[in-house]
């Protein structure tokens, strides 16, 4: 089965500064993958790289049969592959539906868009109660729920999610998972970098461990939940490469 999301072989990094080297990546469609590993292992570069936010030195993407690197980044989202960032980037001075309905813009969300707006806020109950209120007087976990809504108004295909419960409560996080586990029953592809582990392990069906910008680790959740080089990579401590 040909997958949703190749990445092939991909190098990117920052001018001079390489992160990532010769990454290969697979995700199925209907699949949840989680990619974890220590700060600074590349993580966000590679969702970034992959989201056409960042120029890639060499390798490949293909997303359902497109290839991105030949893709404007502007156009990626109306592919149906959408990232939802680490902080959120909010619009803190637009109300929250405002920042919502910004996520429909594109050409393939635009003529449903009223019915994702419903849509969301079945899902985030708390964002219909407060769609008037500016963005940015709201608490970091219904920032959170509002930079998923948003990322949801797009109509992805693929939902990238970049450490969506950083700096939440625990009682937050719970119901971030809540909502991420209701997504993976709506037949949503989600590609997932965590903090948290163990929560993203649960959810997912495979994962791939990242370690100075090179995948180390691959297999199914349930595999590497059980293993102990998981721990010693996402420590940062000193894991072999994979041959």
């Amino acid at each position: 089965m040909t997958p949703l999301l190749s990445v092939d072989g991909l190098s990117a990094g920052y001018g001079d500064l390489q992160v990532l080297h010769d990454v290969d990546l697979h995700v199925a469609a209907g699949e949840v993958v989680s990619l974890v590993g220590a700060n600074g292992a590349g993580k966000t570069t590679l969702l970034t790289a992959i989201s056409r936010g960042l120029d890639v030195t060499a390798g490949g993407i293909t997303f359902d049969g497109m290839d991105l690197r030949s893709t404007r980044p502007h156009h990626v989202p109306d592919a149906g592959l959408v990232l939802v960032p680490e902080g959120r980037r909010l619009f803190p001075f637009l109300t929250v539906e405002e920042n919502l309905v910004l996520g429909a813009y594109t050409k393939r969300a635009r003529k449903d868009s009223k019915d994702s707006l419903s849509e969301v806020y079945e899902l985030f109950p708390k964002l219909l109660d407060r769609r008037s209120q500016l963005a940015g007087s709201l608490s970091g976990g219904e920032q959170q729920m509002c930079a998923l809504g948003r990322g949801l108004m797009a109509r992805p295909t693929l939902l990238a999610l970049d450490e969506p419960s950083l700096g939440l409560a625990p009682i937050v996080v719970d119901q971030i998972f809540d909502c991420i586990q209701d997504l993976v029953t709506r037949d949503i592809t989600i590609l997932i970098v965590e903090q948290n582990v163990s929560r993203s392990l649960e959810l997912s069906d495979r994962a791939y461990v990242l370690d100075q910008g090179r995948v180390v680790m691959s297999g199914s959740a349930q595999e590497l939940k059980g293993d102990p080089r998981l721990g010693a990579a996402y420590l940062g401590e000193e894991v072999a490469h994979e041959s």
